[in-house]
């Protein structure tokens, strides 16, 4: 059973990326890719520089220096309204659901970019059968869900717009273990159907278990770089990331 559909995958590559905020650089001149289907994880303290790649990324804060392309189309200069509509979905840090509307109403809002068609009605269907709790509170307010709810609304309107790449930050935050190891069990199912996965998070087990790349990162920089299943094992890793 096929959970999303998904466009055809693309490559999406991000050279010498870096952000500054006044004089302060939070992120400097970082660069990588995440391959067609592929998932890839950024971890690292507060303040190393996860959210605003993401940010920048998405074009929710500007870009100091850098190029992103998805596939051949160069996406360095599209506003961030326009991303989706380029295949990058974004479930944002807070998740961001509008309270005061519905459950229903907040993954409508999701397919703003494309025409309200019999896919597009698939497409809830199969959020639906992803996220059960959301078919059952359809006309609950958002604001009412829990936190773990919430989480999976947000989630659910981001592929409400089929996108190619699937963006979150920190989905785990202020979840409990039980509820991290739900949001875990979606992202390996979005994984295995061939979404391609860009993971920002604190959480490093969560981090290691959804995805195959990882990247470590410090003071705006990548500071280390390889499989997630190398990086688990890396003594540096496993004693300020996992407390081993």
């Amino acid at each position: 059973m096929k959970t999303v559909e998904t466009r055809t995958a693309e490559k999406l590559t991000v050279r010498d990326l870096s952000v500054h905020y006044g004089g302060v650089c939070a992120v400097r001149s970082i660069g990588f890719t995440v391959a067609p289907g592929e998932s890839v994880g950024i971890i690292g303290a507060n303040g190393a520089g996860k959210t605003s790649t993401l940010k920048a990324l998405m074009g929710l804060v500007p870009r100091s220096g850098g190029s992103i392309t998805l596939g051949e189309r160069d996406l360095t200069r599209v506003k961030a309204r326009d991303m989706v509509r380029h295949g990058i979905g974004y479930v944002p840090e807070g998740r961001h659901v509008f309270p005061g509307l519905p459950v229903r109403k907040n993954l409508l809002l999701g397919a703003y970019s494309r025409a309200w068609d019999q896919e597009s009605r698939q497409q809830l269907d199969e959020v639906y059968e992803l996220f059960p709790v959301l078919g059952e509170m359809g006309d609950r307010l958002a604001g009412a869900l829990s936190g773990g709810q919430q989480q999976m609304l947000a989630i659910g309107r981001a592929l409400m717009a089929r996108p190619r790449l699937l963006v979150l930050d920190e989905p785990s935050m202020g979840l409990s273990p039980k509820l991290v190891g739900s949001i875990l069990d979606v992202l390996l199912k979005l994984r295995e159907e061939g979404l391609s996965l860009l993971l920002v998070e604190q959480n490093a087990k969560l981090t290691f278990g959804a995805t195959s790349h990882c990247l470590v990162m410090e003071n705006g920089e990548v500071a280390m770089n390889g499989t997630s299943a190398e990086l688990s094992h890396d003594p540096r890793v496993r004693e300020v990331y996992l407390g081993l």
